[in-house]
């Protein structure tokens, strides 16, 4: 084929796959999509199914949420087709995990981000009996009386462990951790005493600040929270650019096709800033957000970048 010729029929050819591509993207989908997340009565089953009742009138197809083990996740998803129809919402340990003990996947390379959902500030909370009544006399105490001061945390690398031990290092302090089962036994923990202090999610928390059982000092977020009005930050009581929360986001396997994971990107976002859901987020403690697949994927670079120079230095060991 003389040159001219041929380099007609390779544009040709380009034109038409692009062309395939954009009608991919505005026939899909053309069947119910799933959505794999955790089980049943978890945060990320909530989102799920928020997420899952609003979006499917738009894409005029059901979507199902797929409930399973949270160990199963990441996997299930990854060894997904890449057509659209499978999606996964978690938690930040779906990558934070990677960076604690090995997986059978790779949370960037075998994943399309498609839309951060949430961020969920955490409280550090203190039992009323502890003489402190500020993030600077809290450390100064932790100073004067190294590692005598008991912390509690869930599960090993959960957002609530996280960002203590960042806390610990950013502050220069030695803490003792006294782990628990999940947030509810850590609080009853420290409301009887048992414990001095806790980093813990505003919802389950808040209850006990204002009864007085328990007593906050400073949100985790870089800037002051709606969702607790009037508690300073962490990162402007003596901690500058201290920043720690929980994520929340949606990912379609490795591979998924541009203009689909676009129109799921759109589809999500609407859904989560209705007024409808955006109350019921406030409502649960979380923070509805939305965000391009772009800037999900540098959030994730960045926190794996940080959260593991403080995993490292901690030495933090998958259990």
């Amino acid at each position: 084929m003389p040159l001219p010729h041929l380099v007609l029929g390779l544009l040709l050819l380009g034109f038409s796959a692009t062309r395939a591509g954009i009608a991919f993207g505005q026939d899909y989908p053309l069947k119910p999509l799933r959505i794999v997340t955790a089980p049943v009565g978890g945060s990320t089953d909530f989102l799920s199914r928020l997420i899952a009742q609003n979006i499917s009138v738009p894409l005029g197809q059901q979507v199902i949420v797929d409930n399973r083990p949270v160990i199963l996740l990441g996997e299930t998803v990854a060894r997904a087709q890449p057509d659209g129809y499978t999606l996964v919402l978690v938690s930040d340990s779906h990558w934070v995990r990677a960076l604690i003990q090995k997986q059978s996947y790779d949370p960037v390379r075998d994943f399309a981000p498609i839309s951060t959902v949430t961020l969920q500030p955490n409280m550090l909370v203190i039992h009323p009996s502890l003489p402190v009544r500020s993030v600077k006399e809290l450390i100064a105490l932790a100073k004067a009386k190294p590692a005598e001061l008991n912390y509690a945390t869930g599960s090993v690398g959960s957002a609530t462990h996280l960002a203590a031990e960042l806390f610990k290092s950013m502050a220069g302090i030695s803490l003792t951790r006294i782990p628990y089962s999940g947030v509810g036994p850590a609080l009853t923990a420290l409301i009887s005493g048992e414990l001095q202090l806790i980093f813990s999610v505003t919802g389950g928390t808040l209850p006990h600040v204002k009864s007085g059982r328990l007593k906050a000092l400073a949100v985790t977020t870089a800037k002051p929270s709606a969702l607790v009005p009037g508690l300073p930050t962490i990162a402007a009581s003596g901690l500058p650019d201290y920043e720690a929360v929980a994520i929340n986001a949606v990912f379609a396997p490795a591979k998924t096709p541009a203009a689909i994971v676009a129109r799921l990107n759109q589809e999500i976002v609407r859904a989560i800033h209705l007024p409808e859901v955006k109350e019921k987020l406030f409502n649960a403690g979380v923070e509805g957000v939305g965000s391009s697949p772009e800037q999900l994927a540098a959030t994730i670079r960045s926190e794996m970048t940080r959260l593991g120079k403080v995993i490292r230095e901690a030495g933090i060991k998958g259990e």
